[in-house]
């Protein structure tokens, strides 16, 4: 496939995303974690413009001046933008704006593409595909929330399959100790914080080879495990108590049944699906009560090429920090990773909204232990 299909692909895949929407669907900031899914439009363009086109593309003519303020992100580097919690109060530019603002992109780029580029240009571009592909998850994860927390729990798309049963659970595999090498290898695309590649010791563990499911996770429930602070962190159990909280996100307790919010809209609990969308603080004290623990981020890897992984986002025992020999990259893209590494959880694998291709082993995706709008989900170690 050629640059131009490559890109045009990943355009047409973010846009697709979005067809089942109301035009007001676009707006809405519920909370500051999710982004209209229009900002989502303008900020995956914004970037291509503000890191390929500017710079590198022959007599280019910027699309629209404020746009850099109203669609940059996080880059210091780049200049001002509006802070995060702002996103909501965006009625303009309208969807019929950011829509064109694709477009003019999309036709600068393809005629970029057309030519001979330098090193320097593929890197930013390889780097913009996963950019957006990160997105296109945070897009259908942010759509869920909007929908889920919309009182009519409406539906989404009824074609899109986000649980599979878990199957019976074989034996748990068996790692012995030993040293191990950790970290991307190779010459493809990972992000920055994936290397460098270096070795760690792990004493012998067992790791189970599927997820928890809402069944076990509901009889965590029935026994109190949301009332007994004997199974959390001081900081967890605090949440709870602060955020009422009973039960994962998206689950209702109706009439004395469990039901959950899915893309098809709210239907009857499924005790086989994996459980998910639940936080750090959740994942660690059902871990407590189950007599087990997470597993680190290391013995994830390690193990990972022994089980099925990929429809969640499984949360681990290990902190958000950078590997030996890690270095950022100089200006804005220097960024995109390393300054994020404080007080963050690792999660590992990929879910059912990663794109395909996108997701690795050597993957390390990060959030705060109290977040859980994403597809999370648990996998027990001892």
């Amino acid at each position: 496939m050629s640059l131009v299909d490559q890109f045009l692909t990943i355009r047409k895949y973010t846009e697709s995303i979005c067809e089942p929407l109301q035009t007001e669907d676009y707006v809405v900031q519920p909370v500051a974690d999710v982004s209209p899914p229009k900002w989502h439009l303008g900020h995956t363009t914004w970037f291509f413009e503000t890191f390929i086109l500017k710079p590198h593309a022959v007599n280019y003519q910027e699309y629209n001046p404020d746009y850099n303020f109203v669609f940059n992100s996080y880059y210091e580097t780049v200049g001002a933008r509006v802070i995060r919690t702002d996103r909501g109060n965006l009625s303009r530019p309208s969807v019929s704006d950011i829509y064109q603002y694709r477009h003019y992109i999309d036709e600068a780029m393809t005629s970029l593409l057309g030519e001979t580029i330098t090193d320097e240009v593929m890197e930013l571009l390889i780097l913009g595909f996963n950019h957006e592909q990160q997105h296109q998850e945070l897009l259908l994860t942010d759509i869920k929330y909007i929908l889920g927390n919309n009182p009519l729990f409406p539906v989404y798309s009824s074609k899109w399959i986000e649980h599979e049963e878990v199957q019976t659970s074989p034996e748990p595999i068996v790692i012995a100790e030993g040293i191990y090498e950790i970290g991307f290898a190779g010459s493809d695309f990972c992000f920055d914080n994936e290397l460098s590649r270096h070795k760690v010791y792990l004493h012998d563990f067992e790791i189970n080879a599927v997820l928890e499911t809402n069944g076990t996770y509901l009889d965590f429930i029935k026994a109190g495990g949301y009332s007994d602070f004997n199974y959390w962190h001081a900081e967890g159990w605090d949440w709870v108590k602060t955020n009422g909280i009973k039960a994962p996100m998206y689950w209702q307790e109706i009439d004395g049944d469990w039901f959950n919010y899915t893309y098809a809209g709210l239907v009857p609990l499924n005790r086989l699906h994996p459980v998910t969308h639940i936080s750090y603080y959740e994942a660690y004290a059902y871990a407590s009560w189950k007599g087990m623990r997470l597993p680190t981020e290391f013995e994830w890897e390690v193990a990972a090429r022994q089980f099925n992984w990929g429809k969640r986002w499984e949360w681990t025992e290990s902190a958000y920090l950078p590997y030996p020999g890690f270095s950022k990259a100089p200006g804005a893209i220097g960024e995109y990773n390393g300054k994020f590494m404080v007080n963050q959880k690792v999660l590992r694998g990929a879910s059912v909204a990663t794109p395909k291709d996108h997701g690795r082993i050597t993957y390390r995706n990060f959030f705060h232990p109290h977040l859980r709008w994403q597809f999370t989900g648990i996998r027990l170690a001892k």
